[in-house]
């Protein structure tokens, strides 16, 4: 099979943000001590690629992310294209930035009860690499941040 053509820079950017608007449900990358650990997450709020992710206090990805806070993120379309955020979660304590994305989901509301829950805990992946790769390219395009 033959690899597919680059897209071209001026293109790349559109594409990477039209991959992850059809995946939805990105690949969560950290790190457990010395073991990679991954999970679907449902981002709260995508910022062209910064991405917002609402956690638990409780759960191991928040004991995972105080230790280490690298990330990378993994979007995956149906037709298997790739967008592949590399980043720092970086824990939001802004109440006004933590009230709009409250206010915004319906399901936070729901699952929490209040904002002042402390269970709690929102992300904030700021993108400090961006990949995109077409199914079968074989290689990942550098997206201009």
């Amino acid at each position: 099979m033959k690899p597919e053509p680059a897209i071209p820079q001026t293109e790349l950017r559109r594409v990477a943000l039209e991959t992850m608007s059809a995946a939805k449900f990105p690949m969560f990358a950290s790190v457990d001590r010395d073991q990679p650990r991954l999970r679907p997450v449902s981002p709260v709020k995508t910022e062209e690629f910064t991405v917002f992710v609402a956690s638990m206090r409780s759960s191991g990805k928040t004991e995972e992310l105080e230790r280490n806070s690298k990330v990378e993120l993994c979007y995956l379309s149906e037709g298997h294209d790739q967008v592949r955020i590399t980043g720092v979660a970086e824990l939001v304590t802004d109440p006004g930035v933590r009230q709009q994305i409250w206010d915004e989901n319906p399901l936070l509301r729901a699952y929490l009860k209040s904002i002042e829950n402390p269970e709690f805990v929102l992300y904030k992946v700021a993108p400090q690499r961006v990949r995109f790769m077409r199914e079968w390219a074989l290689e990942y395009q550098e997206v201009p941040l």
